[in-house]
């Protein structure tokens, strides 16, 4: 059996399940994205390349469609330019790279991957009242999801990684809509004993306490300015505590450069209190296993997002057994029950999180359960082992 990938990136959330199918299911698995062509373990990568997009003078609430129908025609030109490739079965990332023209090129039935629809309203855009939203943005939402809609109504079968990203897709779909997370790899995100207390070139004393924060970029949709609040008061209260920040100095999500005048959000925010800089450790991007035993040496976890795509890093954090603190948010409450594999604040409760914060840190062994819950939790229900048989058998019923 032969399975196409469509996705603008490489390996993102099909690499994995490649290697699986060929590894252990003798599939042959291609991949077409936007990246150099080769071959890299045993999957054929093949470039699309897109000559155009929406500019300054296309509206501004079609930008979105634009922009993914220039990378569906690329798509569809790269794989019509290749027919030695004839696939059994295509699976993409709705959103970036569609696959919606490959319908017209193979007779053979897609899986699309959804992460997110977009609402106007109880969603990532009206959560934060201090940043109004704009009413063109607004507006926006809706035709952000065009691409989405006809990409429900021509795949056969359709999944999102959890239940509640999968009931933001319209209800009319919902037959052929399932939950399948992507799976965390187990050999990689566990807790590791006895690594050195070393990150970078910083040595950190046994008496200190370590607290972790993990995001792509810091930026308001992961609560970024609410996190650096959170730790000005734990700093106020404890002189023992080091605050490990993984990302990049960039916005990933939303429209936080539109509201400050700062190059980045970071600046903004460092610009409203006067923090002690000495007390943080910002690592920038690190690789997965730099990452490993960076949790892997935390006291305490924070993790804080609206109600939009739930972070890896939140569920990486807790296959390393991390003492998760997160925000009373939809997206986390899915994962974390409080008190019994990790702790729940609500996010503006700055107050509330520093609190639950420092009676961790007075004694984060008392709390070592709620990891140990966390990590059986992942290995139950979210690791690669689960959901690659999961992904198996719908890729199997597409076919069916």
């Amino acid at each position: 059996m032969h399975v196409l990938f469509v996705h603008k990136n490489f390996p993102a959330q099909f690499g994995h399940i490649g290697r699986h199918l060929i590894d252990h299911h003798d599939f042959q698995c291609s991949f077409v994205c936007e990246l150099e062509s080769g071959h890299f373990d045993g999957i054929e990568r093949i470039q699309y390349k897109i000559d155009g997009g929406a500019t300054r003078d296309t509206h501004y609430c079609s930008r979105t469609f634009e922009n993914a129908t220039w990378h569906a025609h690329a798509v569809y030109e790269a794989m019509k330019a290749r027919p030695d490739v004839v696939p059994d079965l295509v699976v993409g990332h709705s959103g970036f790279g569609s696959t919606l023209f490959l319908a017209d090129l193979y007779d053979c039935p897609i899986v699309n991957y959804f992460e997110y629809y977009y609402h106007s309203k109880g969603s990532d855009l009206d959560f934060r009242p201090e940043f109004p939203t704009r009413e063109l943005d607004r507006l926006r939402s809706r035709t952000r999801n065009a691409m989405i809609h006809l990409d429900l109504q021509t795949c056969r079968v359709a999944y999102a990684p959890t239940n509640w990203q999968a009931g933001l897709l319209p209800q009319e779909y919902e037959s052929k809509i399932e939950a399948i997370f992507d799976g965390i790899d187990r050999t990689i995100w566990n807790r590791r004993s006895g690594i050195p207390r070393k990150i970078g070139d910083r040595e950190i004393s046994p008496e200190t306490r370590i607290v972790t924060y993990v995001s792509r970029g810091f930026e308001s949709m992961r609560g970024f300015d609410v996190f650096m609040k959170v730790a000005k008061k734990i700093c106020d209260a404890r002189d023992d505590v080091l605050f490990v920040c993984v990302g990049s100095d960039r916005v990933c999500y939303g429209g936080d450069l539109n509201r400050i005048e700062e190059k980045s959000y970071r600046e903004h925010v460092l610009k409203q209190d006067d923090y002690d800089l000495s007390r943080f450790l910002f690592t920038g991007r690190v690789s997965p296993l730099e990452l490993v035993d960076i949790l892997s040496l935390s006291d305490l976890h924070l993790y804080l997002t609206v109600p939009f795509v739930l972070s890896w890093s939140m569920m990486n954090a807790l296959s390393c057994g991390c003492t998760v603190l997160a925000s009373n948010t939809e997206p986390v409450q899915e994962m974390i029950r409080h008190g019994e594999n990790g702790l729940l604040a609500e996010f503006f409760d700055v107050e509330g999180f520093a609190g639950q914060a420092l009676e961790v840190l007075e004694d984060p062994e008392k709390f070592r359960h709620l990891g140990e819950a966390g990590a059986a939790m992942i290995e139950r229900d979210y690791s690669l082992e689960v959901c690659l048989p999961r992904m198996l058998d719908l890729y199997k019923r597409a076919c069916g």
